[in-house]
């Protein structure tokens, strides 16, 4: 088969050269030829070679897949098994996966919708009602959503976010670049497009879609074990533990709008393509449409989340760690490199030339690898030169990168979230500071280092042991594999079970690395685990349900007692059902008696709230208070606020702080500047922040305000506090001067406390 696809004038030229310098000739007649004749003939055959190479490597993809078939039609052949039972098979295996794979992301859906109906009491609930459910920035995306399905027309919708001026007083912003609206523009567009109007409220299309999503996010990580794996069992197991330590892998009980949960189940299907793009022997159908799935949910990602690029960085580090060690082919590697060069630039466009992403870190990294890729080239050659040249290397690229990004942010425009530096190095102790906002950040449960109760749960699910097993099994056989290309033996092309070599798959490689910075990073920051958590289901699930896995650790073992290939398979099938029944037996119940018990969620002093400023308070009013509040005040009532509870924004920050002062033992003057200077009509103080008495200490807003101000002094370990005034919450229920001079309450119940600022100051004693 081989030598019929190759060209014919080169097989006449093999044939020539094996006629001329391997016949049975006699030795005179050999000994008469012409030296430079066998030279010729060895040129000859060299430069055959590199012909055939570079033929091998030019060959399109339609004889490739020719000779798949009949190759494995011999295996088939070999074992007794005819094609046509082999197609079967395989189809019955691919439609039964694929089957289990939506049907898991469709019930996993609905399943949220169920919780989320029994949690809320959403469908018996009225219209205010079921937005104060969203809290904080969640409220403020769902805002803007509300706005666009009331604007005229589509485009004016958008221009009007574009050049929003009636949000945040004293300030145009727009709205659709700075808080990445783009899941509310496409929601918008669908539900009016698809004529839903009539059928369903706007905020179930909204929430439809985010859990619609979810469940992408699912099928998407069934699909990667499943790929991984090569059985849809593991699939399964994923999905289990998805769902069972739902607390660890997603935030949509808190927050539906935000943008991770629009963003991550675009990031999930990207890996689940990688996946199968990494792969070797792929045939060249799957690969472009791994590619082309790649390219799209990679852009999408991108558009989804501000933060994305971040994220993706970590990929690519991941990825130039794979190829630094050759166990991924350098074309496919280059190519993702190429779709991230793609994603930035046309993101960069299409949100409003937005610099952040031109001086991203993973641009750089991204730079500085094509620019090495001629050295990289080279090194690859086995010799001892090019093994020390790997490490010089990645000091090259890690240099490149560094200075490279330095140099962007030095003639490039930006308005890059500074106080992330700031936050960073306080954060590992490089600094410290007295900055409300910083401290305020680093009290913040989700940037803090995990507590013992995440480990917990995710051991007594048991996929914490079974992950810490399968990572390191991995992790050894990555370590084996990374040693024996330095010392110069070359990867196989296709492992088999027998070979006990799980580390030789790039994909699996590329996981392996991936999860181990996305872990360092879930140590440092508990935000971070609703990123890690999910692969760890998949990796774990992964690696109990394949049989290479197995196969590795018996190879070291060496295992004769029992023949390892059948022990491997039957564990493979064993253990996954195991702990498959162990956890319907024990968490199954739990998860059908959250969906059968009805929960209450009711804030009637928020409403209370929000149905008065609706009917009292002027449309013009401009409302200052905590920016978690202002949220939902400009969702529930339209009303323009002074702040906002974002943080990607400095002059936002800025306000956030300086409101908060209301909090602070700070005079009746100074508070009165503060909030005219903003054009603030109404004042809002809330007892829960005023009285709140926090299980950190130093942690409460007051607390943090003190410090900041200089109003504690901290000496051997004791707190001094001193200010000549007030805490101003508590001073202005005194009804006092100079106070109500300043100040007039106009409503209050026993949440909130609101007060009228006074335009004209009347000095009463």
């Amino acid at each position: 088969m081989r030598e019929r696809s190759r060209p014919r004038g080169r097989r006449e030229a093999g044939g020539s050269g094996r006629s001329a310098g391997g016949a049975a000739s006699p030795r005179g007649e050999r000994r008469g030829a012409p030296a430079p004749a066998a030279g010729g003939s060895r040129r000859l055959a060299m430069e055959e070679g590199a012909a055939d190479l570079r033929q091998r490597k030019k060959q399109n993809c339609t004889e490739s897949d020719k000779m798949a078939p009949e190759e494995r039609n011999k295996e088939n052949s070999k074992l007794g098994r005819s094609p046509k039972y082999m197609l079967i098979q395989r189809f019955a295996k691919l439609f039964f996966g694929c089957l289990a794979a939506v049907t898991s992301g469709m019930m996993y859906a609905v399943y949220l919708s169920t919780y989320h109906e029994r949690k809320f009491w959403f469908s018996s609930r009225q219209e205010l009602e079921r937005e104060i459910t969203f809290q904080g920035d969640s409220a403020i995306y769902y805002s803007f959503y509300k706005e666009l399905l009331k604007a005229p027309s589509f485009e004016r919708g958008v221009y009007e976010l574009t050049h929003n001026n009636k949000t945040i007083s004293l300030k145009t912003i727009n709205a659709v670049q700075q808080m990445t609206l783009y899941p509310e523009l496409i929601a918008s567009v669908l539900y009016q497009a698809s004529g839903s109007e009539e059928v369903i409220e706007p905020v179930y299309f909204y929430i439809g879609i985010v859990f619609g999503l979810q469940g992408i996010y699912v099928t998407a990580l069934f699909v990667t074990s499943w790929v991984m794996s090569g059985t849809w069992l593991a699939g399964m197991l994923t999905v289990a533990w998805f769902i069972i330590n739902r607390t660890d892998t997603t935030r949509i009980d808190y927050s539906i709008p935000s943008r991770e949960n629009w963003a991550l189940p675009y990031f999930a299907c990207q890996v689940a393509a990688l996946t199968g793009y990494l792969k070797k022997n792929l045939n060249c159908s799957a690969e472009k449409f791994c590619y082309l799935l790649v390219s799209a949910s990679t852009y999408t990602f991108m558009m989804m989340w501000e933060y994305s690029h971040y994220l993706l960085f970590v990929q690519a580090v991941s990825l130039f760690l794979l190829d630094s060690f050759a166990l991924a082919q350098t074309e496919k590697v280059h190519e993702v490199y190429k779709i991230y060069l793609f994603s930035l630039f046309l993101g960069y466009l299409l949100q409003f030339e937005n610099s952040v992403l031109l001086v991203s870190p993973l641009l750089s990294l991204v730079a500085a690898l094509m620019l090495s890729k001629c050295l990289q080239m080279n090194m690859k050659k086995g010799t001892l030169m090019s093994r020390l040249l790997k490490i010089m290397y990645i000091y090259l690229v890690l240099t490149v990168t560094v200075t490279l990004n330095l140099l962007l942010k030095m003639f490039l425009p930006h308005k890059e979230n500074e106080h992330l530096l700031k936050f960073i190095e306080v954060k590992l102790g490089l600094n410290t500071t007295k900055n409300f906002t910083m401290n305020w950040l680093l009290c913040q449960e989700s940037l803090q280092a995990p507590s013992q109760d995440f480990f917990l749960r995710l051991t007594q699910s048991s996929l914490l042991p079974f992950y810490i097993l399968v990572l390191i099994i991995c992790l050894f056989s990555v370590t084996q594999v990374i040693f024996r290309r330095i010392c110069g033996e070359p990867l196989k092309e296709t492992v088999k079970l027998e070979d006990g070599r799980i580390g030789e798959r790039p994909e699996i490689v590329y996981h392996v690395i991936h999860t181990i910075l996305l872990g360092c990073l879930a140590m440092c920051l508990e935000g971070m685990k609703y990123l890690w958590t999910p692969y760890v289901c998949m990796l774990a699930a992964f690696g109990v349900c394949s049989p290479e896995l197995w196969m590795t650790l018996f190879k070291w073992l060496r295992l004769k007692a029992v023949h390892p290939i059948l022990l491997a398979l039957i564990l493979s099938m064993a253990v996954p059902t195991i702990i498959g029944f162990s956890l319907w037996k024990e968490f199954f119940p739990r998860i059908m008696t959250e969906l059968s018990e009805l929960q209450e969620f009711y804030d009637p002093d928020t409403v209370e709230l929000m149905t008065w400023i609706k009917r009292q308070a002027p449309v013009a009013a401009v409302f200052a208070g905590s920016p978690q509040l202002m949220g939902v005040i400009k969702l529930c009532t339209g009303w323009m606020v002074s702040s906002l509870p974002l943080y990607n924004d400095d002059d936002l920050l800025k306000r956030n702080e300086n409101i908060y002062q209301i909090y602070s033992k700070r005079s009746a003057e100074d508070i009165y500047k503060i909030l005219t200077s903003y054009k603030a009509n109404f004042l809002v103080i809330e007892d829960s922040i005023c009285n709140e008495v926090g299980p950190v200490r130093g942690c409460r807003v007051k607390d943090l305000l003190d410090i900041a101000n200089g109003h504690v002094v901290c000496e051997e370990g004791d707190s001094y506090a001193y200010s000549k005034y007030g805490r101003f919450c508590h001073e202005i229920k005194m009804n006092y001067s100079p106070y109500v001079n300043y100040f007039t309450r106009v409503y209050w119940n026993r949440s909130y406390f609101v007060y009228r600022i006074n335009t004209v100051i009347s000095f009463q004693s």
